[in-house]
């Protein structure tokens, strides 16, 4: 696999999520990069609004993320991500995440965005 692009100034969606994940496809992410920093913005279907700040390695992202959901709840984990540039040079993110702020566990997958949603 081929080194990722850097994610600054990309979009993502939620194209997967398992366990009790709120990422969905209505989720989008705007991502920022900087000197091995990653961070985002992120809002849609289940959240409100979101923010993520962490660090990149590689083709491996490693961030802790905090959200409100539209029931008005707040909550928060910590992500495990590897990138893959898809033939058409999108960036898709597997990634493995946890809860800290509640029980739970998953897996998800978000695809970098082009165009209007």
């Amino acid at each position: 696999m081929s080194r990722a692009p850097s994610v600054d100034g990309r979009r993502f969606a939620g194209i997967s999520n398992s366990g009790d994940g709120e990422v969905g496809r209505a989720t989008v992410f705007d991502y920022h990069e900087s000197d091995g920093l990653v961070w985002a913005e992120y809002a849609g279907g289940d959240v409100r609004l979101g923010r993520l700040a962490g660090t990149r390695d590689g083709g491996r992202l490693s961030f802790r993320y905090v959200h409100v959901s539209v029931d008005g709840t707040s909550s928060s984990g910590r992500c495990e991500a590897r990138l893959e540039v898809l033939d058409d040079g999108r960036i898709r993110s597997h990634e493995t995440w946890a809860w800290e702020s509640r029980p739970g566990t998953g897996e998800s997958v978000v695809e970098e965005i082009t165009g209007p949603i």
